[in-house]
């Protein structure tokens, strides 16, 4: 996760696994702060001393729920990578196409991370690494594949297509058009072509 300190794991035993899965609902559902440690034990059906002997403090619990779904989400990712060409604009639209589909199954909120992160903006909790991270890994990753296209102008298209991304993240999350992936995947598109096509001179 980019130069940050890596957070600390826990080891799952059943009984922490339980707990994570309850937890893992509850928080996306209703949010980090507005869910306490009291519920996610009894939704878990352990005891709080199991949750803080398994965890020892909420904020553990919380870095475990995103680096959960941070891995799933590098998983799936990277299978959509494989299959994928290795051109820039084919290895760029699956990840739009990636995240359309784990929007589609886990993501009806939008993205855990944005989300946690409006939680969450204190960078001594053991969380904001997590998110953070994430998201640059993100940028390092869209920066990899716009070098592809144009060797160049990496940082500023990376960028680029990290906000496009980004973009659609939050407007899937909020509802209020049909599509973002697919929108913003136009958009990347166009961006991809206007960095490979040749130059002009500046004029002097």
């Amino acid at each position: 996760m980019g130069s940050e300190e890596e957070p600390r794991r826990v080891r799952m035993t059943p009984g922490a696994r339980r707990v994570l899965e309850a937890a893992e609902r509850l928080f996306y559902e209703h949010g980090i702060h507005a869910v306490g440690v009291d519920l996610i034990a009894a939704e878990a059906g352990v005891t709080k001393k199991t949750l803080y002997d398994r965890f020892g403090s909420k904020e553990q619990i919380v870095v475990e729920y995103l680096a959960g779904r941070d891995e799933r989400w590098r998983a799936l990712l990277a299978g959509r990578l494989d299959a994928a060409g290795e051109g820039a604009a084919d290895r760029v639209a699956a990840v739009f196409e990636a995240s359309r589909v784990w929007a589609a199954e886990y993501g009806a909120k939008g993205c855990s991370m944005i989300n946690a992160h409006a939680e969450i903006s204190d960078p001594a909790h053991p969380a904001y690494a997590v998110i953070t991270g994430q998201k640059r890994w993100m940028l390092e990753l869209f920066t990899g594949l716009a070098r592809r296209a144009d060797p160049a102008g990496a940082d500023r298209l990376g960028r680029a297509l990290m906000l496009l991304h980004e973009g659609a993240l939050v407007a899937h999350g909020l509802g209020v058009f049909p599509d973002p992936f697919g929108a913003a995947l136009d958009q990347a598109r166009g961006l991809l072509e206007s960095g490979a096509a040749p130059r002009e001179a500046p004029l002097r």
